[in-house]
């Protein structure tokens, strides 16, 4: 089947210029919509908790486990029996982290006792013994009156996305405990983790645009926007929204799923590097989604659905399924330095037996928030189940770049009422780019193309932010303005 090519981001921009900054946008021709926003949102917070779990999901864990119903049972199990989720577990906090070759590697202390954060957590808000909420509370202060930097390598871009983020999950989940330092964790997200992250997006670590591949332009999504709801910073909020849609890097929903295949499915980029990486992006782009969701920003179905067919695309490889592959090139190397290009030519060599806790929220959003159809999905969501989390997926880092326990947190009732918000905490329906009522099926779509890669167009970004008079009025609607170029090149 073959791929159209899509307009250039330059011709939208011009497209987008004629349109008045008080007007209330609607669908542009790539599907894409205003950022709907929260009540609370909209009175220039956001809800809480509302990263990857809202109130509505904790109740939801704790009376499923009250009543012994499966699987949240069986996904409770995985959680008490990790060693990670004991509340004797001690922080061992330190000043610099480092992470990348040739630096005295010390990033396993950090991510370590970040997931014992979280599973205590997460183990109080669903078992009620305050031992655990102790103990998490103990961690993340002890981390926040210590860590003052990170450094290393290029790896240190990755060391601020993944456990800042993960950081600000598990310190969402105890904010409101009244031995919890708050404002040091927000200065520690703030100060430390979101900075480098927000940095990466920007210069790319002084090479050009597409030399990383889609995960390190996720790890840092993933963080400043994990930091903008957790510091009730909307700017950072809206960086990362806009970024997911329209950023320069391979990171960029366009850029991390290139192709849209007849059958309904598309192509992941990284399905050509290996399937590793594959799963750790999906994982990665689904953690962005569902945190955006909660705060009544539908990124899930942006651009029709985009990221669903990514997902079912690697969930079909990865089962031992046959996919489609068009032949990708990519420019690398760093303005004045060197520069090259790398061509992925054909889907990599999946691994049945390879798994990640990554399918359950991303299969129960479509399924059963949303009442469509995702074969692929549901069927390695169900070989994967019950899902663990960091320490249950092998001793490495990578067996650490997801929080996990998505059987646990993620499994819910199918939906009453379908087209309701899609956000317990949202007022009106988020209207993500391409999103229909939920629970209408998916209407077929031409194959087409993300942006070409050798040809990234202008450094303009269409940005969506809150009219500031507009919101009191009409909470949620937005108007389209132009964000500043986005500096190119090294740092």
């Amino acid at each position: 089947m073959h791929a159209t090519t899509r307009p250039s981001r330059r011709a939208l921009l011009k497209a987008a210029g004629t349109a008045s900054a008080a007007t209330v946008i609607g669908t542009t021709a790539l599907g894409a919509t205003a950022l709907t926003t929260t009540p609370a949102a909209a009175a220039g917070g956001f809800a809480h908790p509302g990263l990857l779990h809202t109130r509505t999901d904790l109740d939801r864990m704790a009376a499923k486990v009250k009543a012994g119903a499966s699987p949240w049972t069986a996904g409770y199990a995985r959680l008490t029996a990790n060693r990670h989720a004991q509340s004797g577990w001690k922080a061992n906090p330190q000043a610099t982290v480092y992470r990348g070759a040739g630096s005295p590697q010390n990033y396993q202390i950090l991510y370590n006792d970040i997931h014992a954060a979280y599973q205590n957590a997460l183990r109080w808000h669903v078992g009620g013994d305050s031992a655990h909420a102790d103990t998490a509370v103990a961690i993340l202060n002890a981390w926040s009156h210590t860590l003052t930097s990170l450094a290393g390598s290029a790896d240190r871009f990755l060391a601020a996305g993944l456990y800042g983020y993960q950081f600000a999950n598990a310190a969402e989940l105890v904010r409101d405990h009244p031995g919890f330092d708050l404002p040091a964790a927000r200065k520690l997200l703030r100060d430390v983790f979101s900075p480098l992250s927000e940095d990466f997006l920007t210069h790319h670590n002084g090479a050009v645009d597409t030399n990383y591949w889609p995960n390190w332009d996720l790890t840092a999504m993933a963080c400043v926007l994990a930091t903008g709801i957790f510091c009730d910073d909307r700017a950072k909020v809206e960086h990362a929204v806009d970024y997911f849609k329209h950023g320069v890097g391979m990171g960029s929903v366009q850029h991390a799923i290139p192709v849209v295949y007849g059958d309904g499915l598309a192509e992941w980029v990284e399905a050509g590097r290996d399937q590793g990486h594959a799963l750790l992006g999906v994982g990665l782009m689904g953690t962005v989604c569902e945190m955006a969701w909660n705060q009544g920003i539908d990124l899930y179905g942006y651009d029709d659905n985009r990221f669903l067919k990514g997902a079912q695309y690697v969930a079909k490889w990865s089962l031992g399924g046959t996919v489609e592959y068009t032949p990708n090139t990519r420019a690398k190397g760093a303005p004045g330095v060197w520069s090259g290009s790398e061509t992925a030519s054909r889907v990599a060599t999946a691994d049945p037996a390879m798994q990640r806790p990554i399918w359950a929220m991303i299969a129960n959003h479509y399924t059963k928030r949303r009442g469509l159809t995702a074969t692929h999905l549901t069927r390695i969501a169900a070989r994967t189940s019950p899902e663990g989390g960091g320490g249950d997926y092998g001793p490495n880092s990578g067996g650490y770049d997801q929080l996990g326990f998505g059987t646990l947190a993620y499994t819910r009732d199918k939906a009453a009422d379908p087209s309701a918000p899609p956000s317990p905490a949202a007022s009106t329906a988020a209207s993500g780019s391409g999103a229909r009522p939920q629970g209408t099926a998916a209407s077929p779509t031409p194959a087409r193309s993300g942006h070409d890669l050798a040809d990234t167009g202008s450094s303009d970004v269409i940005g969506w932010t809150a009219a500031a008079g507009v919101s009191a009025v009409a909470g949620g609607l937005l108007f389209l303005r132009r964000r500043d170029r986005i500096r190119r090149g090294a740092r």
